[in-house]
């Protein structure tokens, strides 16, 4: 990889951003997935609809805002209205894809970001929770996942805790828990590639590398035994474009990419 040109975090911005199509819609929080929601705007999904947790529905945001409660997340709002409302449309079947992350992650998209340990009251480490997230990944229809660290200690066999449910157990699980047919995680992207479920088994998979990174790398990093398409691509780098998208467009105070 040539660090010279692009960082890590403007690569995988890039590649979650390619996720999401034209004339759908992303439930997102700050931070990566709503730099890839907007980039993704700038460029090839110029009709995305944008929905905040707060109440904020396809604004047309002017750069990047700091929290869902930021005021630029209405600026020229089609719709400012409340959590509620924004659950409600998720549940009603409106909102197609929920960006999230976490602090661990299981072969079956499940996601942690509450605790580390095996007491709920004296855990070991403990994090901010759920928030919208279990709501976001039960409800979409689609989840999309960012880890910006791809490690054994967070990719592991089962989380210490499910804040956001994935296939849970396994193939037809969450249907059994009662959530809606067709939805779950569908891709997660990391700082060593892209990887999606695959459709029997439900489990995660690997399809692309990064550049300058080994299929054995992502492998050594991952403790679950991870499946492996028959044909592992290559993410494709940002364009001098994106680039320009990402610094001068979306993020010129440098919250995300440090100047």
């Amino acid at each position: 990889m040539d660090k010279k040109k692009y960082t890590l975090r403007e690569l995988m911005a890039v590649v979650a951003a390619r996720q999401l199509e034209d004339g759908k819609s992303v439930a997102v929080g700050t931070g990566l997935p709503l730099v890839a929601a907007m980039l993704a705007q700038q460029t090839h999904a110029p009709n995305l609809v944008i929905f905040f947790e707060a109440g904020g529905i396809a604004p047309q945001l002017p750069i990047l805002p700091i929290s869902v409660g930021d005021s630029r997340t209405i600026h020229n709002a089609l719709c400012t209205t409340t959590l509620i409302d924004i659950m409600d449309n998720m549940r009603r079947g409106f909102i197609d894809y929920a960006f999230l992350g976490g602090a661990q992650i299981d072969k079956f998209g499940n996601l942690n970001s509450t605790m580390i340990g095996n007491d709920y009251e004296k855990p070991k480490v403990r994090f901010p929770g759920s928030g919208g997230a279990n709501d976001f990944g039960s409800l979409a229809w689609e989840t999309l996942i960012i880890m910006d660290r791809h490690s054994p200690r967070r990719f592991i066999e089962n989380v210490d805790f499910i804040t956001t449910p994935g296939y849970l157990y396994g193939p037809g699980a969450r249907e059994e828990e009662g959530l809606s047919e067709d939805t779950g995680p569908s891709k997660v992207i990391t700082d060593l590639g892209l990887m999606d479920f695959e459709p029997h088994t439900k489990r995660m998979r690997l399809i692309a590398t990064h550049p300058g990174i080994s299929v054995d790398d992502v492998i050594k990093a991952t403790g679950f035994e991870l499946l492996i398409a028959d044909e592992v691509g290559t993410t494709t780098p940002p364009s001098p474009e994106d680039l320009r998208i990402l610094h001068e467009v979306i993020d010129p105070q440098g919250f995300v990419f440090k100047k």
